[in-house]
């Protein structure tokens, strides 16, 4: 397999007396679709968090295209190509499809009018229709508020205004939370696109089935350690749980540390 694309090596966190991270491994490859996986309180947002530069680690070390990088905040790491679309969305639901697309990186009027701050809003509604259709999403109005928007269509605009932006991996947390079994299947559709536009997309979720049905490979979390690397299409869902509680070690064949990272994360328990 290729270098991975982005990398986290031993990572530890720390929050007072309480230790989210006890070293953490993460891999990330280009174009690929990976879920995190784990129970509650195994350290997954964490490890997001200090992945996207929301977090700083206390220990270990992190890598981008090989070479080791320390996010100064988010907005570092979106300037390197590194986007997050959360469960919340953080999506101006007063605002239409275009506006939110471009939040924080609005385009302006050239000349005098742009120095005034007008935004070109037919620019940025142009280059919004180019972007939902690269992914496949189709929005009847593009100049709707999101408000008006059927959930699927929302997220599908998170995800859009992501993939405009990011050149190298997408977190997406929980994407398909709280939808319909139709709306369901056109954003794990849109996951799969954005994959074969040579993004990672890193796909956090609790559904084993859409896990296995969507990703191309699976990291699992224990008590703030890596303890299995799966490759999805010969795992299934009891290795998964198994995993995840640590009743039975992991049999991927990726190389996984599944009996001996278990074992270990026994002993911090």
């Amino acid at each position: 397999m290729s270098e991975p694309l982005l990398e986290a090596r031993g990572v530890v966190k720390h929050f007072g007396h309480v230790q989210a991270l006890q070293g953490a491994d993460f891999t990330a490859y280009a174009g690929e679709v990976v879920a995190l996986i784990g129970d509650n309180g195994a350290g997954k947002s964490t490890l997001v968090n200090v992945l996207s530069g929301v977090l700083a680690p206390d220990d270990g070390e992190l890598l981008l295209n090989g070479a080791p990088v320390r996010f100064a905040g988010p907005q570092d790491a979106r300037r390197q190509g590194v986007e997050t679309v959360y469960q919340d969305l953080s999506l101006a639901p007063d605002l239409d499809a275009a506006a939110n697309l471009h939040l924080g990186r609005e385009i302006v009027r050239g000349g005098l009018l742009g120095r005034l701050g007008v935004l070109d809003r037919p620019a940025m509604r142009r280059a919004a229709v180019e972007a939902f259709a690269e992914l496949g999403v189709t929005l009847k109005d593009v100049t709707a508020p999101v408000a008006t928007l059927s959930g699927g269509q929302r997220q599908s605009v998170a995800v859009a205004r992501a993939v405009a932006f990011a050149n190298k991996v997408i977190f997406m947390d929980e994407p398909t939370a709280a939808l319909g079994v139709v709306q369901r299947a056109r954003v794990l559709e849109t996951v799969r696109a954005v994959a074969d536009r040579g993004i990672c997309v890193v796909l956090i979720s609790h559904n084993m089935p859409e896990v296995l049905a969507v990703a191309d490979r699976v990291e699992v979390l224990r008590l703030g350690r890596r303890v299995a690397s799966l490759t999805a299409a010969d795992t299934t869902i009891e290795q998964l749980v198994g995993a995840m509680t640590g009743s039975t070690g992991s049999t991927g064949p990726t190389g996984s540390t599944g009996s001996t990272g278990a074992r270990d994360a026994e002993e911090t328990r």
